[in-house]
């Protein structure tokens, strides 16, 4: 995996030591030496991945990492701080700036590797989501999911564990913010992501009784986990355990012995983060569903009978069973647009729509083919049966008044 990274440092020989280490690895670089010269830069290359440190004249690293995130175009970049500050409050302080990670100096080379993989894998999924949310704004379909920054509420945490006293801890750190579920088996956590709406996994990595590596590698391969971010709890130094976790596709990590603070600050990042690829997701459903709806009535709009038609005939003339076709129109409906207004005249779309809904089966595909035409197209149905529906949808409109907004308060089309 290839990607473009932008190196931030003040020091020469900081950034070009990285330069050559990440050029070795087939990365892009792109460098800066300052805070203001690093937020130029990123406008002129767009990079995959921000490589930040701390530590600089005027503007410093954690102003730079807000800077970042409160701009929509920058903010779902990953930035990882790498410094020589070691301390928890470092870290923690970075982490709520809005950095990914906060790596201290000297980093080792597998480590920073693996992380930036995982980051610029994510990242990856995520413009693919971004740029299909660009395609329904642009043509009106779905407003923006909104910034990644301004997501603040708790979620739905399950925790893989197998010490009582580790799980007590994390409940005192996490709750009641959160909602905390603990399981400490291999099965039972299998079983538990399946049938549960979580948020998040915490899973430890120093599990006694089973291999918390090859759970993660297992919810990895679950549909049901593919969105959930998975946060590891590592022993400090164990290099192998992380990278390994990393490259799976592991989220996120906290090394023991976990200072409190940080634990909270990279859940929450976490939370932040899924919130807003499940908008973009939604966003994404809500324009294909757009795409092939009439937004006014909610039934099928014509390209999508158009798109299907071909299929339903030739399934139609495989199988030797009728297809049925239901063309209908309002009449008079011009008079209700000119007497009453095109408001009332959607309304009254709007309940005729509704009524060829109640009228059809499931496995009847009912559309809107323009104005105030609509068309069912019913499979395995003879003229008969066919006839029998149209005569009901016809009483129906006929005997019932459209109830609208303006007086007389009904109307008989």
């Amino acid at each position: 995996m290839t990607a473009r990274v932008l190196v931030v440092d003040d020091i020469l020989s900081n950034v070009k030591l990285l330069e050559a280490k990440l050029s070795a690895e087939y990365f892009e670089v792109v460098t800066a030496f300052n805070g203001e010269d690093a937020l130029r830069r990123m406008d002129e290359h767009e990079p995959d991945i921000i490589l930040l440190d701390v530590m600089m004249p005027g503007m410093d690293g954690f102003e730079v990492c807000r800077r970042i995130r409160a701009n929509p175009r920058t903010a779902h970049i990953p930035v990882v701080m790498v410094t020589a500050l070691d301390q928890p409050a470092d870290r923690v302080a970075g982490l709520d700036a809005g950095a990914d990670d906060f790596l201290t100096k000297p980093v080792d080379d597998s480590a920073l590797f693996a992380r930036v993989r995982s980051l610029v894998r994510l990242k990856m999924m995520m413009d693919e989501m971004r740029m299909r949310e660009t395609t329904g704004q642009s043509i009106g379909l779905i407003d923006p999911a909104g910034a990644l920054i301004d997501m603040q509420q708790g979620g739905r945490i399950l925790v893989v564990e197998d010490r009582p006293e580790s799980v007590a801890w994390l409940e005192q750190s996490l709750v009641p913010d959160n909602e905390l579920a603990a399981v400490d088996a291999f099965e039972e956590a299998i079983v538990r992501v399946r049938g549960g709406d979580y948020d998040l996994i915490i899973v430890s990595l120093g599990l006694r009784s089973f291999d918390g590596l090859r759970l993660c590698s297992q919810l990895r391969s679950l549909p049901e986990v593919r969105n959930v971010p998975i946060l590891v709890v590592v022993s400090d130094g164990d290099r192998r355990k992380l990278t390994q976790a990393l490259e799976m596709g592991v989220n996120d990590y906290l090394s023991r012995p976990v200072d409190r603070n940080e634990l909270v600050a990279r859940v929450r990042t976490q939370l932040r983060k899924k919130r807003y690829a499940d908008r973009l997701r939604q966003n994404v459903q809500l324009s294909l569903e757009m795409a092939i709806t009439d937004q006014l009535t909610g039934l099928h709009n014509r390209r999508y009978m158009s798109r299907h038609l071909d299929t339903l005939i030739a399934n139609a003339q495989k199988s030797g069973k009728p297809l049925a076709f239901l063309i209908m129109d309002i009449d008079h409906f011009k008079s209700i647009n000119d007497c009453h207004g095109h408001d009332i005249g959607d309304e009254v779309l709007r309940q005729f729509a509704a009524r060829i809904s109640a009228n059809v089966r499931g496995i009847d595909l009912a559309c809107r083919y323009g104005g105030e035409e609509f068309v069912v197209v019913m499979p395995d149905t003879d003229v008969t049966f066919a006839t029998t529906v149209a005569e009901r949808l016809r009483k129906h409109v006929e005997i019932e008044p459209f109830k609208i907004t303006s007086a007389p308060g009904t109307l008989y089309p």
